[in-house]
């Protein structure tokens, strides 16, 4: 029986994503009889010993053992935790599972029962129609305002993998290469080793990506947004580490650290416990000027670029917000400011705010669904059409 219950967990944790062969199965056997099972913490210490591999996947081991080992009704559990909720301002509430767990652990969906041998023609018609089309070539145009919640796990997994938005810049400095200008100083030095065989050196100016800096909006219009956009900047910072990512509603916050975890749940969990202004108001000039005064020499040296993810949608009194983007504007190689508002047809800036911010940005460009993710790359390599003339 004990041998059974262990090869059932370890298959709910190979589903999750833990890489759990046969060998660690039979390991855990044998810890868990040399530990006993009288203490369950004995139990939980001696397999998270011989089954992980790596810190960051402690806390998937640590909700798949309590939900394994103690939740007397799973599976009713685990499909209420994928269920949406609404959660209100400062609400304590227990952390939930990771959604790989909570896919792992669900029932599997019965397969869809073979249509009638009768049906009308027009059935058949219509049912090719509706799954002949890619449902990532759909969720690619969807907005994130108006998906399902399963739409919107799956728009998540995808925005992960979108490509980066920055090329390599020229640097002053060289690296060798097989052409390009002569090499001097490495040919000089390959002809004092190998005086018999002298061969010519060449060098080529040096290319890297430059810092990539974020500063996303999370109030209450934002939320939708802002909560996908994270996993797309997660999915940035494990492939690009000059990525420095700031949230500000009320207040401005450094999120930076706490997704650099490769777990992308874990990662926003602690995101979240850092953050204390979700889905609250909007100060986006005190947080601009929050920004220039204390993270700005910090985080935009190299050519950085910044992505400024908002609405816009406050007041500009007493001219602050048009200062703050000004300064801004002026220290970052380029500004670049996201608007989910330019999904709407014939958009006009008539906010304050947004005309604040319009007139010291490089470029305005829609972040509204998966399309304009993934076309970020190519929309900053074309020639920059200045934001300002949309003020006239």
């Amino acid at each position: 029986m004990l041998a059974d219950n262990l090869v059932h967990f370890s298959r709910i944790l190979r589903d999750a994503g833990l890489s759990v062969g046969p060998d660690r199965v039979l390991t855990a056997i044998a810890a868990v009889e040399a530990v006993g099972v009288e203490r369950k913490a004995d139990v939980h210490a001696a397999l998270s010993a011989v089954m992980l591999d790596r810190h960051e996947q402690q806390a998937i081991f640590d909700a798949a053992f309590e939900a394994f080992w103690r939740d007397p009704k799973l599976l009713e559990q685990m499909m209420y935790l994928l269920l949406p909720k609404v959660q209100g301002r400062r609400e304590t509430v227990q952390s939930p599972r990771p959604n790989r767990l909570a896919e792992a652990l669900a029932a599997p969906r019965a397969p869809a029962p073979p249509p009638p041998a009768d049906a009308a023609q027009q059935d058949e018609i219509r049912f090719e129609t509706e799954f002949s089309f890619s449902e990532r070539e759909r969720l690619q145009q969807a907005d994130f305002e108006s998906m399902s919640t399963a739409e919107y796990e799956l728009a998540k997994q995808l925005a992960e993998r979108a490509p980066l938005p920055v090329l390599p810049v020229r640097r002053r400095r060289h690296e060798g290469s097989a052409r390009g200008a002569p090499d001097l100083r490495r040919s000089l030095a390959q002809m004092v080793r190998q005086p018999d065989a002298p061969a010519l050196a060449f060098t080529r100016p040096r290319r890297e990506l430059p810092p990539l800096v974020v500063l996303l909006d999370i109030s209450g219009s934002m939320d939708r947004y802002s909560r996908l956009f994270l996993h797309y900047v997660h999915g940035l910072t494990r492939r690009h580490l000059k990525v420095h990512t700031f949230t500000f509603g009320t207040r401005l916050t450094n999120i930076t650290r706490c997704l650099r975890e490769r777990d992308p749940d874990q990662a926003l969990k602690l995101a979240d416990a850092q953050v204390h202004d979700w889905k609250g108001g909007t100060r986006i000039a005190a947080s601009l000027d929050e920004f220039n005064r204390r993270w700005a020499r910090r985080v935009l040296g190299g050519n950085a670029a910044v992505l400024l993810v908002t609405d816009g949608l406050e007041r500009d009194e007493g001219g602050a917000l048009e200062r703050a983007a000004a300064q801004l504007q002026r220290s970052a190689h380029q500004l670049v400011w996201l608007n989910p508002l330019l999904r709407f047809e014939g958009f006009q800036p008539r906010a304050a705010g947004i005309r604040a911010l319009l007139a010291h940005v490089d470029r305005f460009l829609p972040v509204h669904n998966l399309r304009s993710l993934a076309d970020l790359g190519a929309a900053l390599r074309r020639p920059a059409v200045p934001p300002a003339t949309l003020l006239h």
